[in-house]
């Protein structure tokens, strides 16, 4: 995710702002392109959760490096039932989780690599697997699952006060074993996450189009359709259907929805927690939060242009999704109810 800063998009009360490239413009005016059948069951989705959760909910960062203190890594009341039962609650049908981040720490045991979950020692003696737990949270309750992984770029310097110990490499937002063949340790464990865990209804693919892996995107798309040709493949901010299944919206980055008329399958990422913060950080004042009624005029405009609304409200340090942001998706839950459930 993008961490520049935002002014009126982090505002209690936001302008929609309708996208005006050239891109978005042929969507909403060019007739549908021939899609598949998961893309259009993908339309119908509506209502999804983010979750980012890793290493930089406990070191109070969005852009973690990999240099991170594992130990504090603890989440003692880690519940991913919760999670999908409080996004039922507010009308939700899908949740992505942050399986990897900038850290380069997958959340599940990787055959590739040590800087997995592993490394979280105080965690369940560093044999968990959140992967797991999460896709079965979801499918017990009837939710689509979606994983997250984020590809390399230059994501630890002093701007974002992580860089690099003194002497250490940059790890680009992957483990130490992917230096120096970045394209094949992503097949890894793009490979892992699409054989383990059953069938996956959606992998969200962050910074697809980075300076390292860039010009081979195609291969790694023809590679995730061979092992699961179901599941829709997202590609961040994608702005056309042959690098990615839907069409991608940052919502907190550039302010934009589809615009008005889109006949295309789409998805607008946005946070509940303003200063465009993604992983958890406690709420001091109401202004730290996005109002129940703005998320709710956001998730019917989005529905309006034929978007899903895929809303990040990310767990505490307890492994919880809690206080106030629970209180704020509890409302928006209750104003979904009184609209009849309907965006």
């Amino acid at each position: 995710m993008k961490t520049l800063i935002l002014v009126a998009a982090t505002l209690a009360v936001r302008p929609l702002i309708a996208a005006d490239a050239p891109a978005a413009q042929a969507a909403a005016t060019a007739p549908a392109a021939v899609l598949t059948a998961e893309q259009r069951d993908f339309m119908k989705w509506k209502f999804g959760m983010f979750l980012h959760f890793n290493i930089g909910t406990f070191a109070d960062r969005d852009w973690a490096s990999g240099y991170e203190d594992p130990d504090l890594f603890n989440p003692t009341k880690l519940d991913c039932g919760q999670w999908a039962d409080a996004a039922k609650s507010a009308g939700m049908t899908y949740m992505v989780l942050t399986v990897k981040h900038t850290e380069g720490i997958a959340l599940y045991d990787s055959a590739f690599t040590t800087h997995d979950i592993t490394l979280f020692k105080k965690f369940r003696g560093g044999k968990g697997d959140i992967v797991r737990e999460f896709v079965e949270a979801c499918r017990s309750r009837g939710l689509k699952v979606g994983l997250y992984y984020c590809f390399p770029g230059d994501y630890s310097d002093e701007e974002h006060h992580n860089a690099p110990p003194a002497g250490k490499p940059s790890l680009h937002g992957l483990p130490p074993e992917a230096a120096g063949n970045y394209v094949e340790f992503i097949k890894h464990q793009l490979g892992e996450m699409l054989t383990r865990f059953g069938p996956i209804d959606l992998l969200w693919i962050d910074q697809y189009a980075n300076k390292y892996t860039g010009d081979r995107w195609p291969e790694i798309q023809a590679y995730v359709r061979g092992l699961q040709p179901h599941c829709i493949l997202l590609a961040n901010n994608a702005a056309n259907l042959k690098d990615s299944d839907v069409l991608g919206y940052e919502f907190p980055w550039r302010g934009e929805l589809p615009p008005a008329g889109n006949v295309l399958p789409a998805e607008v990422c946005d946070a509940i927690q303003t200063g465009q913060r993604w992983f958890w950080t406690e709420a001091k004042k109401p202004s730290d939060l996005q109002s129940a009624e703005q998320i709710v005029k956001t998730l019917r405009a989005c529905a309006e242009r034929n978007a899903n609304y895929l809303l990040d409200v990310p767990p505490d340090r307890d492994g919880l999704i809690s206080g106030p942001q629970l209180e704020r998706l509890k409302e928006v839950g209750a104003l979904m109810a009184k609209a009849g459930a309907k965006p």
